[in-house]
């Protein structure tokens, strides 16, 4: 249980990326958006790892405007990244979990989609000075980070592993599933600035 001093530093760590966040509210066609708010008990803005999964799932867009992209959020793809990152030691203030697509997506995931994700990706990159590492959790944000690296002109290397989505719809594979989870989260762990 977090102090009402350690909560007040939690938030000042991410409210700068709240405010990105509250940017990608705004669609390209002037269109309101769900984006959620950052985690206040992540690394915010000093974390050395980047969590990527590919987009707001159904029980972070249930919370609505309380809605927080969490580890804590309620479900059972919440429940396994948990689990797996508790099994990894990466410590919970040493890394920020986000999308790549940092909005609702109501259909199917489109090209034009993912290069959004890509340029929103780019500017999350800028505001996370000390990300030493990005997880990806998915062929989407794998493919969104692939896409960013080539294509963004001032694009900053960073060692990316891949892990599948820890969503239960993966689950023919359950257990070779959280074993990759917990060693990509621990790898990613033991990454330092070279």
């Amino acid at each position: 249980m977090s102090t009402p001093d350690e909560f007040a530093d939690e938030v000042a760590d991410v409210r700068s990326l709240n405010a990105l966040a509250e940017t990608w509210r705004t669609a390209p066609d002037g269109a309101r958006r769900f984006v959620p708010s950052f985690d206040p008990r992540s690394g915010g803005t000093s974390s050395r790892v980047l969590v990527l999964m590919q987009s707001p799932g159904p029980q972070t867009i249930a919370a609505a405007h309380a809605a927080v992209c969490s580890e804590d959020n309620p479900g059972p793809t919440a429940a396994a990244y948990r689990a797996a990152r508790i099994e990894s030691g990466l410590a919970r203030k040493e890394y920020l979990r986000w999308n790549l697509l940092p909005w609702e997506l109501p259909g199917r995931i489109r090209p034009a989609d993912i290069d959004e994700g890509r340029h929103a990706l780019s500017v999350l990159l800028k505001a996370l000075p000390s990300v030493e590492a990005i997880v990806t959790y998915g062929s989407i944000a794998l493919d969104g980070v692939m896409r960013y690296l080539p294509l963004d002109e001032h694009a900053r290397l960073v060692p990316v592993i891949a892990a599948p989505h820890p969503s239960p719809a993966n689950g023919r594979h359950r257990s070779e599933q959280h074993r990759r989870s917990v060693q990509a989260l621990r790898l990613a762990a033991r990454m330092r600035r070279m």
